[in-house]
């Protein structure tokens, strides 16, 4: 049986977050009843002009930029022609023969292998509409909300020899978009979506097999799936004696399998041309300038510095700097509080689990920023104690509460007056005489014992360490 090599190339397939669509006044909200974010330009009517949208086109730049690609300076629109139900132009605006951004390169590291992925290209263009298929009815409706949402889409070379490369770059132009602030790129949402171009050849070969796409795919673990999923399928059919067709495949992740939607376009399919309703667009050197200058730390920067700068694994930084949501708590919790290593320990322990039990992401965050720098304040002067504090904590997490608010609310400010300790833990030795001599006679794992009855008995609310050291006095003199 031969070795066979799997070899990829990727569309993804950016919303950018502007508060317009990329040719009209339409608002882009995710969401609203269906087809009432909709105009005459959107929505195609006769006689109607598109306006481009000057936001889109530096969101462009900035994801070019980050991505490490050429600008092109004179660039413009072309008209993709074809017929689909959610597409009321019946043509696409997009970019074929100048796209803004050419040439990239995006460096991933997956099973501790780096590889460089190729950017081809980045181009503008509008969003479609959605089909939504009621099987009640037997029918298809259309919302055509979505024409018109202005996109990106990042075209790499066929680079990727595995799903877990796959993976890994897609979490990367995720990061590095987000923290651009051009997408929140919520898969979830669609505004991150990928269309996997895959086939298979025999190592050593050249030449390139014959490519399936699967398209719109939008969550990491089905595109992983898919993946290994259709390379199988395309092995077996070449094994079998049969021939592997260029065409369009719809997974079904349920279902583990993919299934033949039409045979797959070529760009001369498309009839394309330019677009004569939109001048071309010309960008001075001096602006792609002033917009590198603006971009932010990006992750792989930040990642360096957490590392150097706040003494943080290398583990935590890259998982910290894997979201800017998760950035924008670590730092402000770490100014708050002092503490960079603090800070890293009750995200990566606290708050990451709190996320997995409730299978949310970072972007999901509802508590304020400064929340758990506040209660970390409040820990490292003692205030309360960790235990105290991770209590607090998990009421922020599911309730948005107030956390010095809460504390004194509930009465949960630390005890360290000695004065006050002392006869409470008096009180324990006396009602626990075996575990007292056992202790005097040699047992320590008893001290322990006692110290926990004691924090018991002062309702959590004491100085762990203050307990310890009254215990162990009183302890003493016996």
């Amino acid at each position: 049986m031969n070795t066979y090599e799997v070899v990829m190339g990727l569309e993804v397939h950016v919303e950018l977050s502007t508060k317009s669509k990329i040719f009209c006044g339409c608002t882009t909200e995710f969401g609203g009843a269906p087809n009432t974010h909709v105009c005459e330009v959107c929505s195609g009517m006769p006689g109607t002009l598109p306006t481009l949208n000057r936001q889109v086109v530096e969101y462009a730049i900035r994801a070019g930029l980050a991505t490490n690609c050429e600008i092109t300076r004179y660039n413009k629109f072309d008209r993709k022609n074809y017929f689909y139900p959610d597409l009321p132009k019946a043509y696409q605006v997009s970019q074929l023969y100048l796209p803004i951004c050419r040439n990239g390169r995006v460096d991933v590291t997956a099973c501790g292998v780096t590889t460089h992925i190729g950017i081809h290209e980045i181009h503008m263009e509008e969003d479609a509409g959605k089909l939504i298929h009621d099987p009640w009815d037997d029918c298809t409706l259309v919302d055509y909300n979505r024409c018109g949402v202005p996109l990106i889409e990042i075209v790499s070379d066929p680079d990727f020899r595995s799903a877990d490369e796959v993976v890994a770059y897609l979490e990367k132009l995720k990061s590095t978009l987000q923290y651009l602030g051009v997408s929140d790129c919520k898969m979830e949402e669609g505004s991150m979506r990928a269309d996997i171009n895959l086939s298979i050849r025999p190592v050593g070969q050249a030449e390139y097999g014959t490519r399936t796409e699967m398209k719109n795919m939008a969550s990491l673990k089905a595109i992983a799936r898919a993946i290994d999923g259709e390379s199988k399928r395309q092995i077996e059919l070449i094994e079998d004696g049969g021939t592997v067709h260029q065409e369009t495949r719809r997974w079904d992740d349920n279902k583990g399998h993919s299934y033949a939607m039409r045979s797959k376009e070529d760009a001369q399919d498309y009839k394309y041309f330019p677009e004569p309703d939109l001048l071309p667009i010309v960008i001075e050197q001096g602006h792609i300038e002033d917009v590198r200058a603006s971009l932010p730390e990006l992750p792989e920067a930040k990642k360096a510095r957490y590392i150097t700068e706040y003494g943080l694994p290398e583990y935590d930084a890259d998982i910290l700097t894997g979201s800017k949501y998760l950035v924008k708590i670590f730092e402000r919790t770490a100014e708050l509080c002092g503490s960079p290593k603090d800070a890293s320990n009750w995200i990566m322990t606290d708050l990451l689990k709190m996320l997995n039990d409730s299978q949310m992401l970072p972007e999901d965050i509802h508590f304020g920023s400064d929340s758990l720098g506040v209660i970390l304040q409040m820990v490292l002067e003692g205030k309360i104690n960790r235990a105290t504090g991770r209590k607090v904590f998990a009421e922020v997490y599911t309730n948005d509460v107030d956390p010095k608010a809460y504390v004194e609310a509930h009465g949960l400010i630390q005890v360290s007056d000695t004065g006050s300790i002392e006869p409470v833990i008096a009180d324990v030795i006396a009602k626990n005489e075996k575990a007292v001599s056992e202790y005097l006679a040699g047992n320590e794992k008893n001290f322990q014992f006692l110290v926990g009855q004691s924090m018991k008995a002062l309702r959590g609310k004491a100085d762990p360490q203050v307990v310890r050291d009254v215990l162990q006095a009183l302890l003493d003199k016996l």
